[in-house]
């Protein structure tokens, strides 16, 4: 692995026999810091996505646990 600074972009070489599943996993956690860090999001917001996104799930698949 080759890890090195150009301009304004850090590049990482990975050796081509890495186990892909094992690189997108690496891809999506470093994506999802990224995000996380330009995000000005509060908590009490990220709570109240969390919130709407149960409820959604709940409206939706509700019925299917109780008979």
């Amino acid at each position: 692995m080759v890890v090195e600074r150009a301009n304004n972009e850090v590049v990482i070489r990975l050796p081509s026999y890495m186990n892909f599943e094992t690189m997108q996993r690496m891809i999506d956690l470093i994506s999802l810091k990224e995000a996380n860090a330009r995000s000005v999001a509060t908590q009490e917001d990220i709570d109240l996505l969390a919130k709407e996104v149960k409820k959604g799930w709940w409206d939706k698949n509700g019925s299917r646990y109780l008979k």
